[in-house]
């Protein structure tokens, strides 16, 4: 596909079918089962490098079905992970927290015996990836940190449009299909949202002292998230790029895959690479 830019296409069938799972399963997990699965390495998954792609708030892991093809042709192992409460992944009471989701997602590592892995985050899965780069940035090659804030100014005030509304129908679809409660999608999305007004709430300091690769990237129309908040970060965190990413919002990896794919896979090879 060439691009989906009013994602028309990802609202009437989703992103692209996912290929077959090379293994896949699920992980019990301070009360959740968080589902994941593996794609690409074949029999060998030590002589290959691990990505894993963290989806945003109120997807799946499905919602990456352009990226993986790209990746496993370029080589990595790619590793998709349900955040808790989305997809197959269950959940307790407990509130959401990236805290939690981060810990989910160490708790896949070791169950895959996954030493240490590039990501790539998108939205809520962007902040997961930097919060497990914070607490644990030995099992951290690098993050590729798209469209997200790590303080709450970092948002824009929410402003409905047709995309974002084509987006959102897409989730409710897919979430009674996936999801354990198929009828709570409306507690589902309250959850998710009382999250995303507070957290993460990182100061300067704190993303000082981040210590691995990070590429913070944003979509020239992000509908979610202030430019200058993604140059804020990329400023602070120590050696971090940014990308701005032309002609796309905060669903570049919908609307123009091959862009997206591009600037993910030159990711993939920097995090990896020996370090100077």
């Amino acid at each position: 596909m060439e691009s989906d830019d009013d994602l028309k296409h990802f609202e009437a069938h989703g992103a692209a079918p996912l290929p077959a799972a090379d293994d896949e399963g699920f992980v019990d997990n301070e009360g959740a089962r968080i589902a994941w699965s593996t794609y690409g390495a074949g029999n060998q998954p030590a002589m290959s490098q691990p990505v894993v792609l963290l989806h945003g708030g109120l997807g799946h892991r499905g919602n990456w079905g352009y990226q993986v093809p790209a990746l496993v042709d370029a080589g990595y192992r790619a590793i998709l992970i349900d955040s808790r409460g989305h997809g197959r992944s269950t959940r307790d009471a407990r509130p959401y927290s990236y805290e939690l989701m981060a810990d989910d997602v160490l708790a896949v590592l070791d169950a895959l015996h996954v030493q240490k892995a590039a990501f790539v985050g998108w939205s809520d899965g962007a902040c997961t990836a930097l919060v497990l780069a914070r607490r644990a940035p030995e099992r951290v090659a690098g993050v590729f940190f798209f469209a997200c804030n790590m303080d709450p100014g970092g948002a824009k005030e929410f402003a409905s449009t047709p995309v974002i509304e084509r987006c959102f129908k897409r989730h409710r679809e897919d979430y009674k299909t996936l999801s354990a409660t198929p009828d709570d999608f409306d507690v589902f999305v309250a959850a998710v949202s009382d999250m995303q007004r507070t957290q993460p709430n990182y100061s300067a300091d704190d993303l000082a002292r981040i210590g691995v690769r990070v590429v913070v990237a944003i979509g020239e129309h992000d509908e979610f998230i202030r430019q200058e908040h993604a140059a804020y970060l990329a400023q602070t965190i120590p050696d971090a790029e940014l990308i701005v990413l032309p002609n796309v919002s905060h669903f570049a990896p919908l609307q123009r895959p091959a862009l997206f794919n591009g600037v993910i896979e030159r990711f993939a090879g920097t995090a990896f690479a020996p370090e100077k």
